[in-house]
Formats: structure tokens, C-alpha cells, sequence
């Protein structure tokens, strides 16, 4: 019986010590004063790259996993219709630009019957003054002058509207170039395809998803804290992130403090509730140095992000100091 007591409280024991490791980590590591800290998991943005008209998808260039640099070629939505109302749009535009030469060279055919009109207008003019030609004949020459300068106006106007006519075309064709243009679906960041959602062959309505990546220009980490820790943040305060399972720390800064506490009613009393108040923090880590290392960068794993505040900040310790090292890259020999 009291083998049996002892075997017991061995047991006990055993498993006080275990739910003390899953509870306080087996590895955990004294955090100064000042330094507040929160579960979370690494992520990022998510981007859909859809398609901005209708058409049949011709070409996608990439599998789930890809890792695309911005600029970069995705997809490519057929355009063989397109480049057919380009071909007419063009047509279109020589007919116009043949036009406004024709109404030039109706303004410059009516430009020398004005001219001529009126030269012999002045000559009828100081014949009828001598008496050596009748009044009729005057009126005549005005209103052939009259006539002349009336059709130039009108050719004037004709050539205004033809070159409208023009850009009217050229519009029309820079429409349809922009509409080529957006067959090419291209990467906006860099990111990792995460989804493909489509397939060569497929015909996709305006707006229709392609692709879905993850923007690794954004790789943050969500934590949540109390509000008593929360108001000493500042945006910009440094933090430092452990992944779960690794011994280095990765620099991030502060960029995001929630105005609105969650987890809790909007009315608190006592004093004893506000304690309760948790407002979301979001660390961000440097751009540079993810793209430094964006062979090793996953999104979806999980960590704790330390902070310390931006007004006298305590100082980091040793074992929030040490950064990622990436393995050395083996050789064909090795």
C-alpha cells in the first residue's frame, strides 16, 4: 500500500512538471522588465491577381510555390479578337488623317479663290469709280469675294472636325492597345504563389481570380496585449520575433496599435475589467531583410514577438540578440 502511495505521487510529480513545461515552455528565458510580449504566427498579405476584362486564359506561367519578383509575367488572357479591333482601329485612323489632308487642301484651294476674288474686287472697284465698268458688275465681284471667304470658313470648320475625328481614332486605338496590355497579367510585389486558381483554356468573366499570392513585402506578426502594456507602445518601437523551434531573433518594428480594445464590452466599470482590455499590435519585419533571406521566409508559423516600449526602452537581452544565420549553400562536390 505504500509502494503503491509512492509510485503515485512519482506520477503526480511527473505530471506536475510536465503541464509546467507546456504551460511555461521548456525552454522559456527570463524577459526584463519592460518588455512585454505575445503569441502570434507570421503573416502576410494576401493579393488576387484577377482579370480586369473577359477572355479565355491563353497562358499561366507560374505553379503554387513560385516565388515572383514584381513586373514579373503571371498569366496571359488571349487577345486574338483584340489585336484584330486593333488592326481596324488603325484603319480607322489612316482614313481619318486622309480626310484632314483632303480639308487642307480644300482650305488651300479656297485660301487663292479668296485671293483672287479679291484682287479683282479692288480692280472692279477703281473701275467703277472712273466710270469705265457699270455698279452691277462690282456687286458681282463682292459677292464671289463674300462667297470665297465664307467657303473658307467652312473649310476651316471641316478641317477642326476631321482632326477631332483623328483623335477620336487614335483614342479608340489607345483603348484597345490598353486592353492588350492587360491580357499580360503581372505580378504588383514580390510574393509566393499561394493559389492557382485557373487554368490554361478556362474563360473567365471580368474580374475573374487567376492567381492568389502572398505579398512579402508585408510579413508581419499579430499579437495581442493588455491595456496597461499596450499605451506604452509607440509606432516604430522595436520588437524582436522567435519562431517557435529556433534560438535567433528577428528585428521588426511596431507598426500598427489598434485604437479600439478587443475582448471585452464597450462599457467597463471596475477597475478589475479594464484590466481585461487587449488591443492588437501588429510587428512588421523589415522589407530588406526579408528579401535578404526570402528563400527561408514562410508565412503561417508561429512565434513570440517581444517588444519594449519607445519611452526609456530597456535594453534587449543577450538571447533576444542573436540573429538568423542561413545555412551555407552546398556545393555540387560536397
Amino acid at each position: 500500500m505504500q509502494l503503491s502511495f509512492r509510485i503515485f505521487a512519482v506520477i503526480a510529480a511527473l505530471a506536475g512538471v510536465a503541464a509546467y513545461v507546456i504551460l511555461n515552455g521548456a525552454d522559456s528565458k527570463p524577459v526584463p522588465d519592460g518588455i512585454v510580449f505575445g503569441n502570434g504566427r507570421l503573416e502576410a498579405v494576401e493579393v488576387d491577381i484577377e482579370t480586369k476584362i473577359a477572355g479565355r486564359v491563353d497562358k499561366i506561367m507560374v505553379r503554387e510555390g513560385d516565388l515572383v519578383k514584381e513586373g514579373e509575367h503571371l498569366a496571359r488572357i488571349d487577345s486574338a479578337q483584340l489585336r484584330a479591333q486593333l488592326l481596324r482601329a488603325e484603319a480607322e485612323i489612316a482614313s481619318a488623317q486622309s480626310l484632314v489632308a483632303q480639308a487642307q487642301a480644300q482650305i488651300t484651294q479656297t485660301e487663292a479663290q479668296l485671293r483672287l476674288a479679291e484682287r479683282e474686287l479692288e480692280r472692279a472697284s477703281a473701275l467703277v469709280e472712273r466710270g469705265h465698268t457699270s455698279q452691277e458688275t462690282y456687286d458681282t465681284k463682292l459677292s464671289q469675294r463674300d462667297v470665297a471667304k465664307a467657303t473658307l470658313d467652312a473649310s476651316k470648320a471641316t478641317l477642326i472636325s476631321r482632326e477631332r475625328n483623328v483623335d477620336a481614332a487614335v483614342a479608340a486605338k489607345q483603348e484597345v492597345e490598353t486592353q492588350i496590355s492587360d491580357c499580360e497579367l503581372l505580378s504588383p510585389t514580390l510574393g509566393r504563389v499561394l493559389y492557382r486558381l485557373t487554368e490554361p483554356g478556362e474563360v473567365l468573366t471580368s474580374g475573374g481570380k487567376v492567381l492568389t499570392l502572398i505579398n512579402l513585402d508585408e510579413v508581419y506578426m499579430e499579437i495581442f496585449l493588455p491595456a496597461l502594456e499596450a499605451h506604452r507602445l509607440a509606432i516604430g518601437s522595436e520588437a524582436r520575433i522567435v519562431i517557435d523551434g529556433t534560438d535567433f531573433a528577428i528585428p521588426a518594428n511596431v507598426i500598427f496599435v489598434s485604437p479600439q480594445a478587443q475582448f471585452t464590452p464597450k462599457q467597463v466599470e471596475t477597475a478589475s475589467e479594464r484590466e481585461k482590455l487587449m488591443f492588437r499590435i501588429k510587428v512588421r519585419v523589415p522589407t530588406e531583410l526579408v528579401k535578404r533571406h526570402i528563400e527561408f521566409v514562410k508565412t503561417g508559423i508561429r512565434g513570440v514577438a517581444y517588444v519594449r516600449p519607445g519611452i526609456d526602452p530597456p535594453d534587449w537581452p543577450d538571447w533576444l540578440q542573436k540573429r538568423f544565420t542561413p545555412p551555407e549553400k552546398q556545393t555540387s562536390g560536397s
